[in-house]
């Protein structure tokens, strides 16, 4: 790598669900971090607001042969669009360059002030991993006890009615981890400085976030291994966030496979 050049990060997670119990500290987490506020009614799933959701899935068979596996699903970073655009499908439809690719690190950004709300993001997206805000200003917040607001995270901006939000990686800890490198005359930051909330808050250690394009972090070890999947890998979005389970009707439903086909592996 020449000095000019920019050495370029891949931030990506590994979501071990052999590991995941299950608990949704990560989706408390991802709350609590993000300000992302529990409504009074939340049977109302078509306006509920949730950065990463928990799912539950199960192998279709009777008792005693029932399997259940938990499936955490943030946002997946994608890389491309699937029909080899170098743009994930919620950046190629954004009239208003809302939502960005960073080239430096891997992220898909949200800029909320850019945002017309048209939610053309949302239809394109595969994973529905984005979230219309139907709430203004404090009455976002109206589900918190008066008082609460004082609890929110200065760090991270609320939203504002009609645009909008998913998962950003906690991009605001990986600006964090920036200065306080840049402050004791580093470049780069180290393995473990920069981790998400979800990842940091998990009780079982299922979760492993890190750079992918660095061999010494451990998630680059980790996507290499046979038990390694992306969800709907066909779709050929290349998301940044993998998952490990060594049961194959895991691996099968994350991919919509029919009855009899083969399964196929990332590193096929």
């Amino acid at each position: 790598m020449k000095e000019t050049e920019v050495k370029k990060h891949r931030y990506g997670m590994v979501i071990d669900l052999d590991k995941c119990t299950g608990c949704g500290t990560c989706m408390v987490a991802c709350a609590s971090e993000n300000n992302v506020t529990v409504r009074a009614d939340e049977s109302d799933k078509q306006r509920s607001i949730a950065w990463i959701q928990l799912y539950k899935i199960n192998n279709g068979e009777k008792f005693p042969k029932t399997q259940t596996c938990f499936f955490p699903r943030p946002c997946m970073h994608c890389e491309e669009d699937g029909n080899g655009g170098h743009h994930p499908p919620c950046v190629s439809v954004c009239p208003a360059t809302a939502t960005t690719l960073d080239e430096n690190t891997g992220i898909v950004s949200q800029i909320y002030t850019r945002c017309i709300g048209c939610r053309y993001c949302q239809a394109a997206c595969p994973y529905h991993a984005r979230y219309f805000n139907w709430w203004d200003g404090y009455s976002y917040f109206k589900p918190f006890p008066d008082g609460m607001e004082r609890s929110l995270s200065p760090d991270v901006s609320p939203r504002m009615r009609g645009v909008v939000e998913k998962c950003t990686f906690c991009h605001h800890r990986l600006m964090r981890a920036k200065e306080i490198a840049h402050a004791q005359g580093r470049t780069e930051i180290e393995e473990g400085e920069y981790i998400p909330a979800c990842a940091e808050a998990c009780p079982a250690q299922a979760i492993t976030f890190g750079d992918l394009n660095n061999p010494k972090h451990k998630v680059s070890e980790l996507i290499k291994s046979p038990n390694a999947f992306r969800l709907l890998e066909r779709l050929n979005t290349k998301p940044k966030v993998y998952y490990l389970s060594s049961k194959e009707w895991v691996r099968r439903l994350a991919d919509n496979y029919l009855p009899g086909e083969p399964v196929r592996g990332i590193n096929d």
